[in-house]
């Protein structure tokens, strides 16, 4: 029997739903903080480092920029990892650990109109997410970057 096409055998069978059990995406409740803009481009990254302002924790090293008030008034950051750490799979999941410690506390006590470069370590690897938390807000503290709460 011959259908119309786009109508086959496998589009009329019945469905699981996509993504249920350990793998299905969690929805937290968030506060309405947007995510940091992200830096992607070399010469931004270059500019943070010519601060040669920055502050070292067993699990990361973070460095700062302060932008003029002409430049956007948003937080953005970087991420970078070296080939030191591991492999690409290493670096990717030191990245990945990052950017959520980054997500979780640059919106809420992250400086306003900041640059920031986070760069991984060994010990990003081995710490605990706690821990690496604990790194980056150590690290804003340092820098003296740490806003108690963000308004906006």
């Amino acid at each position: 029997i011959s259908q119309p096409h786009g109508h086959c055998w496998w589009t009329s069978r019945p469905r699981s739903p996509s993504r249920q059990g350990p793998q299905a995406p969690v929805r937290l409740k968030s506060r309405t903080v947007t995510a940091p803009v992200r830096l992607k481009h070399r010469p931004e990254f270059l500019k943070v480092a010519a601060t040669r302002q920055k502050s070292v924790t067993p699990g990361l090293i973070v460095q700062k920029r302060v932008r003029n008030g002409g430049e956007t008034t948003e937080t953005r950051v970087g991420f970078t990892v070296s080939r030191k750490v591991g492999n690409a799979v290493q670096r990717n999941r030191a990245k990945r650990r990052l950017r959520a410690v980054a997500g979780q506390i640059l919106p809420v006590h992250g400086r306003a109109g900041w640059d920031f470069v986070i760069i991984g370590r060994q010990g990003t690897l081995k710490r605990s997410f706690l821990n690496l938390v604990k790194d980056l807000e150590t690290a804003l503290r340092k820098l003296d970057c740490y806003a108690n709460e963000r308004q906006g």
